[in-house]
Formats: C-alpha cells, sequence, structure tokens
C-alpha cells in the first residue's frame, strides 16, 4: 500500500496550512505616552477587578474602567475621554466617555451619587470580588504601617525625590524602584532603578518651596532625595524609571506606569519629613 505524501504547507487532509509570524508590539515615536497597550491592564488591589491604567495631563495616572458607559448615565464630574493615550477629565462630545474604578468600586464608598445603571454595574464587580476571593485567585490587599521588615534604612515609604529641577513623590521607597521597561520575553524588567555600582543621590533637607500654580506653605525643611548632581543623562534615566541596560536601548517600550506624581506640599503634607534618614547600623563582630 503506498501513502500518498502530504503536500508542502497544507495538514494532513490538504487544507492550506497558514504560518502566521507573531508581529512585535511596537510604540509610535509621536506617541505622548510610551506604554504598550498590553501594559495598560491592572487589578485593583482592593476588589481585584481589572482596570485600565492611562497617564492623565498632569502625569499623574488614574485607574479607569475597562468599559465605556452610555454618557447620560455617567456624572458629569465622572466623565472621561482618551485621546493619543492620555485620559482627560471631560467627555469628548460623544454619547459615550469612561468612568474611574473608583466610582464602581464594591469596596470603596461612592463620592456622588450614581445612576441606577451604574449601581448595577457595582453590583457585578461586587459579585465578582467574591467569586476570586471565594476561589483563592484574589486576596484583598491589607493596610501597612511603617517601612518593610528587613529594611536597610528607615527611609520614608514615598520619598520626595528631586531631579530635572523638579521634585517628585516617589510610589515606594528608592532602593525597591523598579524598572518598567519590557524585556526581550515580553515581561517587566525586574531591574533596581538604583544601579548597585552607578552614582546614587543624596538625602539632604531642603525647603518646601512650592512649584508654580501652587500654593505658598510656611517654609520648612524636609528630607529629600536630590539627583541634582547627576548628569543631565541620569536624572532623565530616573525620570522614565529604566535600569542603565534599558536606558541605554533606544525605542525600548514600558510595561507600567512611573510611580512619579508632581509633589505638592499641600496634597502631600502627610509624606513630608523634617529629618534625615538615618544610615544602617554596623554590626560588632568578634576581633
Amino acid at each position: 500500500m503506498c501513502l500518498t505524501p502530504t503536500p508542502a504547507g497544507r495538514h494532513w487532509d490538504g487544507s492550506p496550512s497558514v504560518t502566521r509570524r507573531p508581529r512585535p508590539l511596537r510604540v509610535t515615536a509621536t506617541s505622548p505616552s510610551r506604554l504598550l497597550r498590553a501594559g495598560q491592564h491592572s487589578r485593583c488591589r482592593r476588589c481585584g477587578n481589572r482596570i485600565d491604567l492611562y497617564p492623565r495631563t498632569d502625569q499623574r495616572p488614574i485607574a479607569l474602567h475597562p468599559a465605556e458607559l452610555t454618557a447620560t448615565q455617567v456624572p458629569e464630574s465622572c466623565r472621561w475621554h482618551l485621546s493619543g493615550g492620555i485620559a482627560h477629565p471631560h467627555g469628548d462630545g460623544s454619547a459615550w466617555c469612561r468612568i474611574p474604578h473608583a466610582v464602581l468600586c464594591p469596596r470603596r464608598t461612592p463620592t456622588c451619587r450614581p445612576h441606577p445603571c451604574l449601581e448595577t454595574v457595582r453590583r457585578q464587580l461586587a459579585v465578582c470580588t467574591r467569586r476570586l476571593i471565594d476561589t483563592g485567585a484574589f486576596t484583598p490587599a491589607l493596610p501597612t504601617s511603617g517601612s518593610a521588615p528587613g529594611a536597610d534604612t528607615d527611609a520614608p515609604d514615598h520619598p520626595v525625590v528631586q531631579m530635572l529641577l523638579c521634585r517628585y513623590l516617589a510610589e515606594r521607597p528608592v532602593q525597591r524602584l523598579r524598572c518598567v521597561a519590557q524585556t526581550r520575553h515580553r515581561h517587566r524588567c525586574t531591574n533596581p532603578v538604583l544601579a548597585p555600582t552607578g552614582p546614587a543621590g543624596t538625602w539632604r533637607l531642603l525647603p518646601t518651596d512650592p512649584q508654580r500654580g501652587q500654593l505658598a506653605l510656611p517654609n520648612t525643611l524636609m528630607a529629600v532625595y536630590d539627583l541634582g548632581h547627576l548628569p543631565y543623562g541620569e536624572q532623565l534615566r530616573w525620570r522614565t524609571q529604566h535600569c542603565p541596560a534599558h536606558a541605554a536601548t533606544r525605542g525600548v517600550a514600558d510595561l507600567a506606569l512611573t510611580g512619579w506624581q508632581p509633589f505638592d506640599p499641600l496634597l502631600h503634607a502627610a509624606h513630608i519629613h523634617t529629618c534625615l534618614p538615618h544610615p544602617p547600623a554596623r554590626r560588632h563582630g568578634r576581633r
């Protein structure tokens, strides 16, 4: 018995086999946000439901509900729209809009009186949260106080960093800032921003000078992680939150938003520290 060989480019039944080459994700050079679309999805730490992260016009991230809603069902103060990857806090004149996840989060107290349709969406998210907790797929985040155990210094959890003639509030201690770039395996880089062998900043006591558009408060000294003495390229690397390896690579895309917020002495008064972090105590061993 002689079997008929399968022609090249076809399956065993003679149907054509189409081989699709994987297309890599790329970011347009003129895009105001270097964040990949795959990196804009996340999970709410309180309820576990999916959220979409977008940068706002003031460079602060905002978590939006992944689905569009009818504009007539959303209060005017809660309407958002997207343009060029940037979230704008108002409607664009269309019949649809986006809404912040904080308005629909079942583990948050609503700040405004929502529409009955929004209450339905809120109940659906509450059911999803309960299902995730029951199956063990999600554990609600508990509020933590103080620094992490085993920290080398008593540095603040949200330090104020000065770079590029501006001040920013970091999302976590300086030693724990993680690179946001994409690796070759399409995962987020695990390298820290603070290079072990590279130049580091200096803790200094600087006055709380208000920036443009901020209210003038009583001038006091606060602890600031100063990067102003570093070269411009090094400060830009910190601002983009890249490790030295990805900072040297052109056209690298990001898989997460940077954790910087423009520092405001009035809004971030709880994160102002008037004492410099003490260096770690040395342990004297036996000689």
